[in-house]
C-alpha cells in the first residue's frame, strides 16, 4: 500500500516541488492551496505521469473552520497520512519596525504560525491513532538570526523552530517525528510575494548569487522523510554556497 503524503502550499514553489518528488516515488498526495484550479493541474499532470492517487483540498491554512472541516471531513480511504509537510507560509513587506504595516504582521502570524497549528491539530489524531508519523515544518533560517526590515517575519520563523521543538517532545509517546527544515535564499514567488507584486524589486533579491531551488529544498525533504523508522533528523539548515547565514550573503 502506498503511502500518503499532505503538503500545504502545494500550489508551487516548494510544496508543489514536493508533491512531485513524492510523486514520482510512489506516495500518494493530499495537497493544498488556496487557489483550487493550480491544484487541479498539478492533480491531472502528476496522476497521468506516475500512475498514483492525488486528492485536493483547497482551503487556506489561516481559516480555521476552513481547516477543520475541510480535514476531518477527508474520506476514510484518505484519512491514514503517512507524513505532513507544513510548507504554507509567506513573508510580505520589507519595512523597519516602525514603518510596518500591521495588516501584514497580522497575515505573516495568521499563515506562518496559527496555520501550521490548525493543520497540525487536525492531521494529528489520524497519526496518534496508527501510532506513527511525520510532521515536516518548513521554517527558516530567517528563525535563527534577525535581520534588518525582517522583524516578524524572522519572529514567525523562530515559532515555528520552538513550536517544532515542542512538537518533538510532545509527540515522542506516540513515534511521531517532526522535522524543522530551515531554508536560506530559495528562488520562488516569495520575493515576488514579499514584494506584493514588483518584479523590479523581487528580481533584486537573487541578484549576484546563485540561490537554492524549490527541488534542493524538496530533495532534502524527502530524503528526510525516507530514512528509517528508528532515525529522526530534527532540523536541518540549508543554504546556497554563497549565504553563510540570514545576514552574511557573499554577492559577485
Amino acid at each position: 500500500m502506498n503511502k500518503t503524503v499532505f503538503i500545504s502550499g502545494a500550489t508551487s514553489g516548494i510544496g508543489k516541488a514536493c508533491a512531485v518528488i513524492f510523486a514520482k516515488n510512489g506516495y500518494n498526495l493530499i495537497i493544498n492551496g488556496r487557489r483550487k484550479e493550480k491544484l487541479e493541474e498539478i492533480k491531472t499532470s502528476l496522476e497521468a505521469s506516475y500512475k498514483v492517487k492525488i486528492h485536493c483540498v483547497p482551503f487556506d491554512v489561516s481559516n480555521r473552520e476552513a481547516v477543520f472541516k475541510k480535514i476531518e471531513s477527508l474520506p476514510a480511504a484518505w484519512q491514514e497520512i503517512d507524513i505532513l509537510i507544513n510548507n504554507a507560509g509567506l513573508a510580505l513587506g520589507r519595512e523597519l519596525v516602525d514603518d510596518a504595516i500591521m495588516s501584514d504582521w497580522e497575515t505573516m502570524i495568521d499563515t506562518n504560525i496559527n496555520g501550521l497549528l490548525y493543520v497540525s491539530k487536525a492531521i494529528l489524531p489520524f497519526m496518534i491513532k496508527n501510532n506513527k508519523g511525520h510532521i515536516i515544518n518548513m521554517g527558516s533560517i530567517a528563525g535563527d538570526q534577525a535581520y534588518e526590515r525582517g522583524n516578524v517575519y524572522c519572529a514567525t520563523k523562530s515559532a515555528v523552530d520552538t513550536i517544532s521543538k515542542a512538537m518533538r517532545i510532545d509527540l515522542l509517546p506516540h513515534r511521531i517525528k517532526v522535522t524543522n527544515i530551515k531554508p536560506g535564499a530559495v528562488e520562488t514567488e516569495f520575493a515576488l510575494v514579499r514584494f506584493k507584486g514588483d518584479e523590479e524589486k523581487a528580481s533584486k533579491t537573487y541578484q549576484g548569487f546563485t540561490p537554492l531551488s524549490p527541488e534542493d529544498i524538496a530533495n532534502t525533504i524527502f530524503y528526510c522523510a525516507s530514512l528509517p523508522d528508528n532515525v529522526c533528523i530534527n532540523e536541518l539548515s540549508i543554504t546556497c554556497l554563497s549565504q553563510a547565514n540570514g545576514v552574511y550573503t557573499f554577492k559577485d
